[in-house]
C-alpha cells in the first residue's frame, strides 16, 4: 500500500534520507502539512520537505536554526542554503538535499530535532551528536 504522504515523482529519494532519518529520532512523527512531508516532535515541526514547493526549484529540507545560523550559512554556502518562505523569517533555514551528504543531513536534521524537542528527550539524542 504506498505512503499517503508520498509524492510520485523523481525526487522521491531525497524524501527517502529524510524520512529514514527522521524516523530514527525519538518521539518523531510524519504528516502533511500544506501539502508536503512534515515531521513532528511532540506536535511540533522540526523539519519539512521541499518538492519544487510553488514551483521555486528546490528540492530541499526546511529546518530550525540556531540564532546566526541562517545568515551564516546562506552567504557562506548559497548554492546549498536558502532563507525558506514563511518560516525563514523566524531563522528556518533550507537545505538543498543534493548538495549535502547523508552524514551532513544527519546533523543537520539532528540539531533541528533537539531545537524544537523537550529537554527531557534529549539524552537519547545528544550521544548521537557527539559521536558524529
Amino acid at each position: 500500500m504506498p505512503n499517503p504522504t508520498q509524492k510520485s515523482d523523481p525526487h522521491h529519494e531525497h524524501l527517502s534520507r529524510v524520512r529514514r532519518i527522521c524516523a530514527a529520532l525519538p518521539a518523531t512523527s510524519e504528516k502533511l502539512s500544506h501539502g508536503e512531508p512534515t515531521f513532528f516532535v511532540n506536535k511540533k515541526v522540526f523539519a519539512m520537505f521541499d518538492n519544487n514547493h510553488h514551483h521555486d526549484g528546490h528540492v530541499a529540507v526546511w529546518i530550525p536554526a540556531t540564532p546566526g545560523t541562517q545568515q551564516h550559512l546562506t552567504r557562506t554556502s548559497p548554492q546549498t542554503f536558502f532563507k525558506p518562505p514563511y518560516v525563514g523569517v523566524r531563522g528556518w533555514v533550507g537545505v538543498e538535499l543534493d548538495r549535502v551528504s547523508d552524514d551532513e543531513l544527519t546533523l543537520h536534521l539532528l540539531e533541528a530535532w533537539r531545537i524544537i524537542a523537550p529537554k527531557k528527550l534529549h539524552t537519547f539524542v545528544d550521544p548521537l551528536l557527539h559521536r558524529a
